[in-house]
């Protein structure tokens, strides 16, 4: 039997975050952690759904969900083993339709629009075969997983065939790497500790929990005001103490030169890395910065706002970033992140996930295992971030195993929203925003 796409929704999920300050940080100062969230069903009736997000925070996320729309006549009535079978030219015919590619190309909200609905379909895809999606990419052949990618426009630093050469030197061992993930996991380093909102009493409490835990990895939002950052980088530095790892992180904050004697004055508190130092698609701005910090011992890390591949290789050839951070929502789905993948393998740069939102640990913690297993074949340098919000509304939320993320045994993406959540947190009408608009929390 031909399996059709047979239907293709999009509904918007917001959570109020914003009321406690989880999320905040010197940019984005009142998130409300969103998704528009698409759910694809086919002609087959055997109860599989795809299902596929794409995170925002808040406001525009209706933008994205009319985005999503406009693209239903080019993924309703199509062959999904088709689809599969040559993923990378359907990935091209998706995100360069001929008109709107017009409002990307490949960035912007008709790129995140493209994720969520690539996102359901490698969901449903990896149901379909009875495997987590991590372990569906592990299981391909090289030659398999280079068919999903499209190479176009940087064949300059990997073509098809390179690809090929480096997954291939992967699977003599890459069985090994996974009974070590399956027994061991992967690390992670948790953001909960410190969003910029937080009072200093709540940054001591969480960074005290934290350490119960047996966290070693923190990271810290800073940028908004360098004295304010002196003061809770010293509160976070007499909690953790100087044995664990400290991140920072200023969300885009600074312009070039402030990014670099800001970082000067906090090297005192011996960063690992500052993340997103100035505007994500600044390429030699980014390795400006690098540059000046690497005699302090501070890496730059970037790639949660680079919009694509393309600004991933820029940013790799000119030595703009010490750590490269992917995000599944951002870029174009599982397709695009192996290209990334492959380009930070050529060049040697460690990749370190950025997750937390709506379900982003859960997605990209597939990335990173599969990355592990048949790609980089390392975890040297490598972590995932980790933020604890929203885990009850998830159907599969990622496990742990102390610190470190477990790989999923369920079939599928890990990208399913519970059915309660869907019906009290869907904006406008869901239960939760009717109550809020009520009390005169929110405002429409």
């Amino acid at each position: 039997m031909t399996v059709l796409i047979s239907s293709l929704e999009v509904k918007d999920i917001r959570f109020p975050t914003s009321l406690e300050g989880h999320g905040s940080d010197a940019m984005h100062t009142d998130p409300d952690y969103s998704c528009a969230y698409v759910i694809i069903g086919t002609n087959v009736n055997d109860g599989l759904t795809g299902h596929g997000p794409t995170f925002t925070c808040g406001r525009g996320t209706e933008v994205i969900c009319q985005a999503v729309k406009a693209l239903v006549p080019f993924v309703v009535g199509k062959d999904f083993n088709k689809i599969v079978a040559d993923f990378g030219s359907f990935w091209r015919t998706l995100t360069s339709e001929s008109q709107l590619r017009w409002i990307g190309p490949e960035k912007g909200v008709i790129h995140l629009a493209c994720a969520a609905i690539l996102n359901a379909i490698w969901d449903l895809y990896a149901k379909r075969e009875k495997k987590p999606l991590w372990k569906l990419l592990t299981d391909m052949t090289p030659e398999q997983l280079v068919s999903c990618v499209d190479f176009r426009y940087i064949t300059d630093v990997v073509t098809k065939e390179e690809a090929t050469e480096i997954l291939q030197q992967q699977q003599s061992t890459k069985l090994k790497r996974e009974k070590y993930v399956c027994e061991n996991g992967y690390p992670a380093y948790t953001t909960s500790t410190a969003w910029l909102g937080y009072s200093d009493e709540t940054l001591r409490e969480k960074c005290r929990k934290a350490l119960s835990e047996g966290w070693t990895r923190f990271k810290m939002k800073i940028g908004a005001n360098l004295e304010d950052d002196k003061r809770r980088a010293t509160i976070m530095r007499e909690e953790i103490g100087w044995q664990n790892a400290l991140m920072m992180d200023c969300n885009q904050r600074w312009d070039v030169p402030d990014a670099i004697s800001w970082m000067k004055e906090l090297a005192q508190f011996k960063p690992l890395w500052i993340e997103e130092p100035t505007s994500p698609d600044d390429i030699l701005g980014h390795a400006t910065i690098a540059k000046a910090l690497n005699p302090f011992g501070i890496g730059v890390a970037t790639g949660e706002m680079c919009q694509n591949r393309v600004i991933f290789k820029q940013m790799l050839q000119a030595g703009s970033l010490q750590f490269l951070q992917i995000d599944s929502c951002r870029v174009g789905s599982v397709n695009e992140l192996i290209a990334i993948l492959l380009m930070a393998k050529k060049f040697d740069i460690p990749v370190c996930p950025h997750a937390g939102g709506v379900l982003l640990c859960e997605l990209v913690h597939h990335i990173s295992m599969f990355d592990f297993c048949c790609v980089s074949g390392t975890m040297e340098n490598r972590v995932i971030e980790f933020v604890e919000h929203l885990r009850d509304k998830f159907v599969y939320p990622v496990k742990m195993k102390g610190t470190n993320y477990l790989p999923p045994k369920e079939p599928g993406y890990s990208s399913e929203l519970t059915a309660k959540c869907i019906e009290e947190y869907e904006y406008p009408n869901g239960k939760i925003w009717a109550e809020l608009f009520q009390s005169g929390k929110f405002k429409l």
